[in-house]
């Protein structure tokens, strides 16, 4: 016969199962590819254009 845990057993592994699930969807989100930054010379051109003061 299966024997009853008690209540702090239970929301320890509640818990537990909570804080993995967090830190596997973190490692998850974080593990995508990286993009790389190449310059786009028309935004640029763009913004210096616009952002000029007299």
């Amino acid at each position: 016969m299966l024997e009853r845990t008690s209540t702090v057993q239970r929301y320890a592994r509640g818990l537990t199962a909570a804080v993995v699930t967090v830190v596997t969807l973190i490692l998850a989100a974080n593990a995508g590819p990286a993009r790389a930054q190449v310059p786009d010379p028309i935004r640029e051109q763009a913004q210096h254009t616009t952002h000029q003061h007299s």
